[in-house]
């Protein structure tokens, strides 16, 4: 047989081979196949060499096509993503609207029921060259700063640099790192509205963070924020920014325990609070609060906090403690504490493990989507929760008004239903009760507050 009638057997019967071969199963075993012809002599060496070559180009052209390409996707909203992973975008958004009623003996002030577009945010989120992820989100149903108008709010607009898992990096305006319960997206809060501790908590500011998990199960972040609240800059002269640092550990990891949350952590902050700030808060129902004053000047101001939560299945039990202490002008170290202590229960049996990562609570899905035509499916969750707000020391030091009312307290019920792992129905009852009459003139306002509260939310 001659050289060129050789070649051609050869290369028709190493095609026929390969051909035989599934693509993946043909990518694999290329070089075996060509081994195995060069072994049994159909194939020179030289020509071996020649088709291992051309397979490697075909191989490298493949793997170039693929990091270039972009594929679509939609779970738990809608993104796209670069054939290697190194590069995505998605677009998210988040509907609530919220329906609340008041008992019309005990708040005068709130005697007709309403609807509340609660949120309505709209922002796109990814990564870039595999290591920067970025996000911006705009709240349409947020009020301006005048308070008297809706108008498109920044949320968030942050990037980060995340070269190392052990310590990575955040940018722009964000959650600060203090309380599990805000960390906690509104989307995936047990209750309609987060507890009365939540008005002492530092929320999103335009800032700086380093955050990371060191060690299996740990979490910390640390933070150097404005202080001055969502898109607002630096207004105090001779103070410095806030720093604020959270740390914890889930527990349950030492054991490798995938049934369980065994959850603690502790945050603090140091900063001033602007003169222009108040101390306040409102009823879990959005009703009606306590006031604490306008400090007169900026005042220094620190805050601690402890939180724990402890799940067991379908069974989760979680409390925050946070202390606000004011360094006041003419009265001294003023504190305001708050504290809460929840139960909840998936009574269809899905585990709150499945939604925690990171120190925090996150998508909780049902274990099969609710099917209306069979009228069965979806997740169901009952919860209860006790919140305190105690302000008590600015009124006892005389800078608040002795009349007004500085401490309230809170019992909520909630039940829950999750239709798919995008969709809530909530019903909360709040009954509320104030240490003092809240007045209007001579006129009593309210003492005690009770609501029924609900929620249709979807998210993507």
């Amino acid at each position: 047989m001659n050289y060129k009638l050789h070649s051609l057997v050869a290369a028709t019967l190493a095609g026929s081979l390969m051909l035989g071969f599934g693509a993946n199963a043909m990518a694999d075993s290329t070089d075996d196949i060509v081994n195995a012809l060069i072994a049994k002599g159909v194939l020179t060496e030289e020509e071996g060499a020649l088709l291992q070559k051309g397979r490697a180009g075909e191989k490298e052209a493949a793997e170039k096509k693929k990091a270039s390409s972009v594929s679509g996707k939609v779970k738990n909203g809608i993104s796209w993503e670069s054939g290697d992973g190194e590069n995505s975008i998605a677009v998210a958004g988040r509907i609530q609207l919220d329906y609340r009623t008041y008992d019309r003996d005990d708040n005068k002030d709130n005697t007709t029921e309403n609807f509340d577009v609660r949120r309505a945010y709209f922002g796109v989120s990814g990564k870039l060259a595999k290591y920067y992820d970025y996000k911006v989100v705009a709240n349409f149903a947020e009020k301006d700063d005048t308070g008297a108008d809706k108008s498109n709010q920044l949320d968030e607009a942050f990037f980060g640099i995340n070269w190392w898992k052990q310590a990575s990096f955040r940018f722009g305006q964000f959650k600060m790192p203090f309380s599990l319960e805000e960390q906690t997206s509104s989307r995936f809060i047990d209750f309609q509205e987060r507890s009365l501790a939540n008005k002492l908590v530092p929320g999103k500011e335009i800032g700086a963070m380093i955050h990371g998990e060191p060690v299996k199960g740990m979490f910390y972040a640390l933070a150097l924020s404005t202080g001055e609240g969502r898109s607002k800059t630096e207004g105090k002269k001779d103070e410095g920014n806030d720093v604020i640092g959270r740390i914890g550990y889930n527990f349950a990891e030492l054991t490798g325990n995938k049934d369980n949350v065994y959850h603690v952590a502790a945050a603090y902050s140091n900063g001033t609070q602007s003169k222009t700030m108040s101390v306040a808060t409102n009823s879990e129902s959005k009703g009606q609060g306590v006031t604490i004053d306008t400090l007169a000047v900026d005042t220094k101001r620190t805050r601690t906090g402890l939180e724990g939560a402890f799940a067991f299945g379908p069974v989760k039990l979680q409390s925050e403690w946070i202390r606000a202490t004011y360094d006041h002008q003419t009265a001294g170290d003023l504190d305001v504490d708050s504290w809460y202590a929840a139960a909840s229960w998936m009574i269809t049996g899905e585990k709150y493990t499945s939604s925690y990562k990171g120190g925090k609570f996150d998508r909780l899905s049902p274990t099969k989507n609710f099917d209306p035509a069979t009228f069965s499916g979806g997740a169901w969750e009952i919860g209860v929760r006790y919140s305190d707000f105690d302000g008590k020391d600015f009124r006892d030091a005389g800078v608040l008004g002795a009349t007004k009312p500085a401490q309230v307290d809170a019992w909520t019920v909630g039940l829950k239903f999750i239709p798919t792992p995008n969709t809530r129905l909530m019903l909360n009852y709040v009954d509320t009760s104030f240490d003092k009459d809240i007045l209007s003139g001579a006129i009593v306002e309210a003492k005690d507050e009770k609501a029924i509260t609900m929620r249709a939310q979807i998210d993507f």
